[in-house]
């Protein structure tokens, strides 16, 4: 078997220069961990590759994925990886990260409830200190108006949470996330209170179809 130079090994150049610096066929082969007789680790990520890209593998089942490799144990690991990454995928999609940075984030957080909804719902997302979301709350269904949406409903919850800021969400089941007149209204009101109460509203995102508006974004807040 060829071995390949200690300097040149996949882990030895992760570990000095980093991995955006590796190919995926040097990645790979840090998964498999070691080759065999016939071909260095290397050597058989680029074969893996050259026949099944990323794409490809992903999809492969464990019993599709023992085929192309010398044991089980390196199907594990490629299988492993893959729903790793589909995990972590999903969660990013979720709105699952260290912190809420922008409305994206409250997108990806709530998109998946909301979207299919018939009726409009109101939901609070309080904070901590560092941005992170402690508890998800249903302040009112219905058509948004000030009448429904009374502050008591929406910082009695954050009081009770210890939040230190909120971002509010809410559905239009229209599809167009274009705010109305009675949004703004809401969103200055619930600002105002939250003002008195040294509570923060942060933003107020309109998830509409597969598209979403920020009242922060728009100049709202």
């Amino acid at each position: 078997m060829y071995e390949i130079p200690r300097y040149n090994r996949p882990g030895v150049r992760l570990q000095r220069l980093g991995p955006t610096h590796l190919s995926d066929a040097e990645l790979l082969a840090i998964v498999l961990g070691r080759g065999n007789k016939k071909e260095n680790a290397i050597d058989m990520s680029h074969r893996i590759l050259k026949t099944h890209n990323l794409d490809k593998l992903e999809n492969l089942d464990l019993t599709e994925v023992k085929t192309i490799v010398d044991t089980d144990v390196k199907a594990l690991k490629i299988t492993a990886m893959f729903e790793l990454f589909r995990r972590t995928n999903k969660l990013h999609k979720k709105g699952f990260k260290h912190k809420i940075t922008n409305a994206k984030d409250v997108y990806n957080q709530v998109s998946d409830e909301l979207i299919p909804l018939k009726q409009e719902h109101f939901l609070a997302l309080y904070l901590d200190t560092k941005n992170r979301i402690i508890k998800k709350h249903l302040v009112s269904k219905g058509t948004l108006n000030s009448s429904l949406v009374h502050p008591r409903e929406v910082f009695n919850p954050a009081v009770k949470a210890s939040a230190n800021s909120i971002i509010l969400v809410h559905n239009h089941p229209s599809g167009d996330p274009t705010p109305s007149k009675e949004d703004e209204t809401v969103t200055k009101n619930l600002v105002n209170a939250g003002e008195l109460l040294g509570i923060s509203i942060l933003d107020h995102v309109v998830v509409g179809n597969n598209e979403f508006i920020s009242l922060r974004e728009k100049g709202v807040l």
